[in-house]
């Protein structure tokens, strides 16, 4: 069955996850210690139980859009990119991208679908604002925010424990008025 596009780039195209996807790589980017060691993601299991909770809970949300990131040359599911905690009082959303298929990983994809999921909610759920954070040592994470025109607004010190230690995040955000 063809997927059902929401958003289509040059490279990717974003739709909805579905059940399906936990089948294939899907389940196994938050169990993958490199995926994962810059980010909140691998302190417990993932469960095919919980993933299917997590996809049907997203689906039926609208403070949370969550979409999956596919690769249009090979129909690859490549990672996710979402806008959460959507704030429609304050007209803002945190912005999180995870890319988990390695062989994936600097090619420009994120920025691809940053750029994609951003304009929309910029253009369609009429925000104002978009945020996000990282850990002070995902150095990729940091470049993605800056080339989107993220602008460094602060530090959160030691605000994350992770691989054995405390983390500073950085805070990124985005204004619709300086968006590109």
């Amino acid at each position: 069955m063809k997927d059902r596009i929401f958003i289509e780039g040059q490279n990717i195209y974003l739709r909805n996850l579905k059940k399906e996807d936990i089948y294939e790589n899907y389940i196994h980017w938050f169990d993958d210690e490199q995926v994962c060691r810059t980010n909140s993601h691998h302190r417990f299991p993932n469960s095919e139980q919980d993933m299917i909770k997590y996809i049907e809970n997203t689906s039926n949300s609208n403070f949370q859009l969550v979409l999956g990131i596919i690769n249009k040359k090979n129909e690859i599911h490549i990672g996710n990119v979402s806008l959460q905690n959507i704030n429609y009082i304050n007209r803002s959303a945190e912005f999180a991208i995870i890319i988990g298929e390695k062989e994936y990983w600097g090619k420009g994809y994120g920025k691809e679908c940053g750029k994609l999921i951003i304009e929309h909610g910029f253009s369609e759920l009429n925000l104002n604002r978009v945020y996000c954070g990282t850990f002070s040592e995902n150095i990729g994470m940091q470049k993605l925010a800056e080339k989107l025109g993220f602008n460094k607004e602060g530090i959160r010190c030691e605000a994350e424990f992770k691989n054995g230690k405390y983390v500073d995040i950085i805070e990124f955000g985005l204004l619709k008025r300086n968006w590109k």
